[in-house]
């Protein structure tokens, strides 16, 4: 666990109830919206998303956060301001922009102890990043301990003005970026260390608790035109929970999986997990009516997701619509990519460059902190400083840390991981493995036979199903982008419990390979070793942080 960056936000008392102030959540057909270049204040607020009033770890005083958009090319500048003062939450952070890929510039992928030292109180830190060939559907969230399950998340979309899927809508702007959170009445560092679900589940912000304590909130609505074509982007920004999306008497038809065109499918269910986007496509021609949107988590299923699909002309009453069983759901392996589809190297098991195996299990530590997931043996822990910090002031590759967590990789090679689910007991899964600085190629799926593989045209994303016990699957990648990259699972709490690795990635081509360090970057460490020896007492020693 990184226990190295959680001690400090511990040292209070929890007290869920201490800041009385105000926020919001915004309607799918109103939502903030921010461009390239913008400024985003993180600080804490009094918010009841489904009824229930709770402190809440918020961006610009909304949940979801700010919408940031953007056309594929442009340079963005967000600059995150610290203005965290609720104790019993953690009170330093950093971003992560969800599936930008961080070409050149892995200093700004926002992974607290891999890429950078947190941001603290009342000091910020610009994040300035660009990709000329990246555009779809992503979000952003805190990448520090499990904060973002307190609020910290928001969506990110990077539109094409040549998108070659153009002609198959008509209609593509904020009113059609739909969020999924699963939403916790607790605090998150209450819930460290236990097996915990979710109170409700939250579309667009919104959702409604069944306790006695909850007061009835209104669901959001997505207003459509009769005969007009909608592109969907679905965003799941749980902590934990997967969903099974829905929309009454619709069919969708997929485009885009984790920031990739695919070909078009037609489905009419998706389960979405932790960290996924997919893009639908919508037709508006069913009878003129509401409709139930549904997001049906796969734990406790007393708090499903809901929202309303209204067409104009239509009543503002609630829907009557049933759920029907699915006929068409979404499989992964019926995903196919659009461009430059086929994965590289030989296309055979075993015959890529780099072959890794990965195998996963969980157990309960007798005599330490509890359960814990291991990575071929190992759990993750807190190396002293971030990785990039190491690799930048000349360490070995043979010594970067956390040595048991670390592999080192050469450049322009072809890799292929299989990823093993060797747990006895069920642990929580199905669970969301995802790459920083990368797409793959999902060669095998966790949910296809255990010899079935397509090396011929896999679905390419960034979060990939890795199932649950005795599970598999593989994926490819190439290491073009040099730096520090974290593969890890999704779910926030088993982040937080040694679920994850790092990849470094030709570590020796790394300064040359980014752009110019910004100086402010470098200042975070010594600002953050300075803010940890006022708060902490006792023994607690941070000095080989740098």
């Amino acid at each position: 666990m990184f226990i190295l960056f959680l001690v400090i936000s511990l040292i209070s008392s929890i007290n869920a109830t201490s800041i009385v102030s105000r926020s919001q959540s915004y309607p799918l057909s109103q939502p903030a919206v921010h461009g390239p270049k913008t400024r985003l204040f993180i600080g804490n607020e009094r918010i009841a998303p489904d009824g229930y009033s709770r402190s809440a770890t918020l961006v610009n005083g909304a949940f979801p956060g700010t919408l940031i958009t953007g056309k594929k090319g442009d340079k963005f500048e967000i600059d995150v301001v610290n203005k965290l003062y609720d104790d019993s939450m953690f009170q330093v952070t950093s971003v992560h922009w969800h599936g930008i890929n961080q070409n050149k510039t892995n200093y700004a992928d926002g992974a607290s102890n891999i890429t950078q030292c947190p941001i603290t109180p009342d000091h910020s830190f610009l994040y300035s990043f660009s990709d000329p060939n990246q555009a779809g559907t992503f979000w952003y969230h805190s990448h520090y301990s499990v904060q973002y399950c307190d609020g910290l998340r928001g969506p990110l979309i990077i539109y094409d003005p040549e998108d070659p899927w153009a002609h198959l809508y008509d209609v593509d702007d904020a009113s059609t970026v739909i969020t999924f959170a699963d939403w916790y009445h607790d605090i998150a560092p209450k819930l460290l260390g236990k097996i915990s679900f979710a109170d409700s589940m939250l579309i667009n912000g919104i959702g409604h608790y069944y306790g006695a304590e909850g007061r009835r909130t209104k669901p959001a609505v997505i207003t459509v035109t009769p005969g007009k074509r909608y592109r969907l982007r679905l965003i799941q920004m749980s902590c934990e929970t997967a969903v099974q999306f829905s929309i009454d008497g619709h069919s969708l038809t997929v485009i885009e999986a984790d920031g990739e065109l695919t070909q078009s499918l037609v489905v009419d269910r998706l389960q979405i997990l932790a960290g996924q986007r997919y893009s639908v496509i919508l037709n508006a021609t069913q009878p003129v009516d509401n409709y139930w949107v549904r997001g049906i988590p796969n734990y406790n299923q007393t708090y499903n997701g809901s929202a309303i699909l209204r067409y104009e002309g239509a009543t503002e009453t609630e829907p009557t619509t049933v759920d029907t069983p699915s006929t068409h759901p979404l499989r992964e392996t019926d995903l196919h990519a659009l461009i430059n589809p086929g994965a590289p190297g030989i296309r055979d098991y075993g015959k890529a460059d780099i072959n890794i195996t990965l195998d996963v299990s969980f157990r309960n530590d007798s005599g330490s902190n509890g359960a814990h997931f291991y990575v071929n043996d190992a759990t993750l822990e807190s190396p002293s400083s971030p990785v990039l910090s190491q690799i930048l002031n000349g360490t070995d590759a043979s010594q970067l840390e956390p040595h048991k967590s670390m592999y080192v990789l050469g450049p322009n090679k072809v890799v292929e991981m299989t990823i093993k689910m060797n747990t006895t007991i069920e642990s929580g899964g199905p669970h969301p493995m995802h790459l920083h600085g990368h797409s793959f190629y999902v060669v095998q799926s966790a949910d296809a036979d255990s010899d079935t593989f397509n090396y011929e045209n896999p679905v390419r994303r960034d979060v990939v199903s890795t199932g649950i016990v005795r599970n598999q699957t593989v994926i490819r990648w190439v290491t073009d982008n040099s730096g520090p990259w974290f593969l890890h699972c999704h779910i926030d709490w088993h982040l937080d419990e040694g679920f994850g690795v790092v990849m470094a990635e030709s570590p020796q081509d790394t300064l040359a390979h980014m752009s110019p360090v910004p100086h402010e970057w470098g200042r975070l460490c010594p600002i953050y070793k300075d803010y940890v020896g006022h708060t902490l007492t006792g023994s607690q020693d941070n000095s080989d942080l740098d």
